[in-house]
C-alpha cells in the first residue's frame, strides 16, 4: 500500500500576499495580520543553540533600534520549540549580555516554513534555510533572500535593503549598486533618448541621477 505524500508548497514570489499565520512565539500568541502597517523582516533560522544562528541573533537584537527607526519589525522562526526558544535567548542574555526583544515564532509543526518554502530540500533534517522575507505594511513580499545554512545573513545588508526598498517607494525612482541613505538615486531608463542639451556632464539616457 503506497504511502500518501504531500506535495511540497510553491513558495511565494516577490509582489505575492506574503502567507498569514498564527503561532506561539517568544513574544506570546503572534499573527502576521497584527504587523499590517507596518513593515516586516521575517527570517527562519536552521537550529537554536547553533553558531552561526547566535552570531545572526546578536547582531540583529543590537540592530533592532536601527529597524525600530524605519518603522520595520523582526520577526525570527525556526522549528524548534518554544522552549527551547526561550532557553537559548537567556542564554545568550546570560553569556552576551545581548537581549533579544523582537519574537522568535514556533514552528514545529513545519506549516509556516512549508507555506514559504523555508524547508531545505537538500537537508537530511527538517532544518530551515536562511531565508528572509521583506513585508511592506500591505503584507506584500517586496524582498526575498535566502543564504545557505552554513553562511550567516548582514544585518547592515538588511538594513539597507529595507531601507533601499522605502525610498524608492516614496521617491518613484531607483537605487544604484551599493546605495545607502542619502545617496543619489538613478531615474528608469527613458523609451526614448533625451536630447544632449538635457543632460548633464556624465550623465547618458539610460542612466542619470534623480534631480530635485
Amino acid at each position: 500500500m503506497n504511502e500518501m505524500t504531500i506535495p511540497p508548497a510553491i513558495p511565494p514570489r516577490l509582489n505575492d500576499l506574503a502567507p498569514g499565520f498564527a503561532a506561539r512565539s517568544t513574544a506570546g500568541p503572534i499573527t502576521l495580520s497584527a504587523f499590517r502597517g507596518r513593515w516586516v523582516v521575517l527570517f527562519s533560522h536552521p537550529a537554536d543553540f547553533t553558531p552561526v544562528c547566535t552570531s545572526e541573533f546578536i547582531a540583529l537584537a543590537r540592530a533592532a533600534p536601527q529597524f525600530e527607526k524605519l518603522d520595520c519589525a523582526l520577526l525570527g522562526l525556526s522549528v524548534d520549540s518554544l522552549n527551547s526558544h526561550i532557553a537559548w535567548i537567556r542564554d545568550i542574555h546570560e553569556r552576551f549580555a545581548v537581549k533579544v526583544t523582537f519574537p522568535i515564532v514556533e514552528d514545529a509543526a513545519m506549516v509556516i516554513s512549508r507555506a514559504y518554502g523555508m524547508i531545505d530540500s537538500s537537508s537530511e533534517s527538517s532544518a530551515t534555510v536562511r531565508a528572509t522575507y521583506v513585508i511592506d505594511p500591505a503584507g506584500v513580499i517586496r524582498a526575498i533572500v535566502w543564504y545557505p545554512m552554513n553562511v550567516g545573513r548582514s544585518v547592515d545588508e538588511l538594513l539597507r535593503l529595507v531601507a533601499a526598498i522605502q525610498t524608492t517607494e516614496r521617491e518613484d525612482a531607483s537605487t544604484p549598486e551599493g546605495w545607502r541613505p542619502g545617496d543619489a538615486l538613478v531615474e528608469q531608463a527613458l523609451i526614448a533618448q533625451m536630447d544632449g542639451d538635457d543632460l548633464r556632464e556624465g550623465e547618458t539616457w539610460y542612466f542619470r541621477e534623480k534631480r530635485a
